[in-house]
């Protein structure tokens, strides 16, 4: 398996070297070369451990590592750290050791980078950079901490996360770890980043000092690769469930931020993954719900700050791999929507691409829907849900009511409740005045008996370690001091 870039430079790329670089020399994202149809082939083997299932796909792409690293690599991530869990039609992502579904792609992609960095012969250490909405900044550095070779920086913006999301990332022990509060949103995080991988410069003035940089993020292929497992593995519980029959068509929401984790069920169905419809669930900060509706992909609005921070991104970077796709796989029509993203804020998609899109449905749910979605379910099943998976319950609703189509859905639950204790104590009237985000969570313990997940309890005691803020125009600033 080989790999190319979205924006057409790049072109038979090994995987080694797609997972170290993290986004291509022309600004564009790699994809695979093809799509293995693997459902046929192991369908039988519903019964597959997790790890024995996320081997089974991630080894057709990831070809040229040595198959014992990668079953190493696979173990050494998830055993004993992370579960995936089917409950009622939420796919739980949430049960690892940051409470948030980006366990199950950044506990996997230190160890796939290592080994990476072991077939490509890399002397350099890798400075991993991330930007973070609130959940990837907290999963890279528990994935890379103390992993030798590597060092992780992350930027997320000052205000723009949950006082808990916060907390666990300022708290982050670890001797090859810093964390960096910038002045401005998500989104001026995420350019950030995306201008110094861009500056060539920069680059090898870092090099020079014995350094590569790579990305954490979303637009890294290795970590969108393992984020199909999922899919896989919540479909054959459902057959496991007697929900559906092998070999039934199911609908996949999600609650949509950078896309990444909606594209990894597009990847599902393109090795095979009976997926009939992939529901785009968004928050006020709704540009892939207009996107879907129009053809018309347009940042250029104010960003809503919500109860769903993760999801407050009004760049989606990952949407680019699915037009590529949509586009029958044109680099140069890509890199002009991309630069036109860029320089105007605004792009318009061909009606190829439009009809290609049928298969995704897009809308979005706001603050007072999601509150009463959250209540609903609790007062109805005793069933706790965050913020981020009650957008895609809601949008799920307002699916079915539009369309009449009832198939099983598996709906992405992509936090837990406890990591926005403020809002879920909000949606259920549990009186909370005066008291500050580690005693609210304590308070909904109390409440609804919902046991706290293990790495939440005594937070709050943990000794703030980074505590530095620069203004968003000086990230490349910061990166030095940390570096030299």
């Amino acid at each position: 398996m080989k790999f190319q870039s979205t924006r057409g430079l790049e072109k038979d790329v090994s995987s080694a070297e797609a997972i170290i670089r993290g986004i291509a020399k022309d600004g564009g994202l790699y994809v695979p070369e093809s799509f293995p149809n693997l459902f046929n082939l192991i369908k039988y083997d519903k019964d597959l451990s997790y790890e024995e299932l996320a081997f089974k796909i991630i080894k057709e792409y990831f070809t040229d590592i040595n198959e014992e690293d990668l079953k190493d690599a696979i173990n050494d991530a998830y055993k004993n750290r992370f579960e995936v869990k089917v409950n009622k039609d939420f796919l739980e992502l949430y049960h690892g050791p940051t409470c948030a579904f980006k366990d199950a792609a950044l506990l996997f992609l230190p160890q796939i980078m290592k080994r990476a960095k072991k077939a490509l012969g890399l002397k350099e250490e890798i400075v991993i950079l991330t930007a973070t909405s609130g959940d990837t900044g907290k999963a890279a550095l528990e994935g890379f901490s103390n992993v030798d070779g590597f060092k992780v920086v992350v930027y997320y913006p000052k205000n723009g996360v949950s006082t808990i999301q916060e907390r666990q990332m300022v708290t982050q022990e670890g001797n090859n770890v810093k964390v960096f509060g910038i002045t401005g949103n998500f989104d001026n995080a995420q350019t950030g980043v995306k201008e110094i991988f861009g500056d060539e410069s920069f680059k090898e003035e870092v090099r020079r000092g014995g350094y590569l940089l790579s990305s954490a993020n979303s637009i890294n292929i290795g970590r969108l690769v393992p984020q199909i497992v999922y899919y896989f593995y919540g479909y054959f519980k459902l057959v496991g469930q007697g929900k559906i029959k092998l070999g039934e068509e199911i609908n996949v929401a999600v609650p949509t931020g950078n896309f990444g984790n909606i594209l990894a069920s597009y990847y599902a169905k393109r090795m095979g993954l009976p997926v009939h419809k992939f529901i785009c669930a968004s928050n006020e900060n709704k540009v892939l719900t207009e996107f879907f509706q129009t053809g018309i992909y347009d940042k250029r609005r104010e960003l809503i700050l919500t109860e769903s921070p993760s999801m407050d991104i009004l760049v989606s970077s990952n949407l680019e791999r699915l037009l590529f796709e949509g586009s029958g796989r044109d680099g140069e029509e890509i890199k002009r929507l991309m630069d036109s993203l860029m320089a105007k804020g605004v792009y318009k998609v061909s009606n190829k691409i439009s009809e290609f899109l049928k298969d995704f449905y897009g809308n979005f749910a706001n603050q007072e829907e999601v509150s009463k979605a959250i209540s609903d379910i609790y007062e109805k099943e005793g069933y706790l849900i965050d913020t981020h998976t009650a957008v895609a319950k809601v949008v799920n609703e307002k699916y079915v009511k539009e369309t009449g189509d009832n198939r099983q859905v598996l709906i992405g639950s992509t936090a837990s409740p406890y990591k926005f204790p403020r809002s879920i104590c909000s949606s259920l009237n549990i009186n909370i005045e005066e008291l500050n985000d580690f005693e609210v969570l304590n308070k909904l313990f109390e409440e609804t008996k919902v046991e706290i997940p293990t790495n939440l309890v005594g937070l709050a005691k943990k000794s703030i370690l980074h505590k530095e803020v620069w203004d968003k125009n000086e990230m490349k600033q910061a990166l030095l001091s940390y570096l030299k």
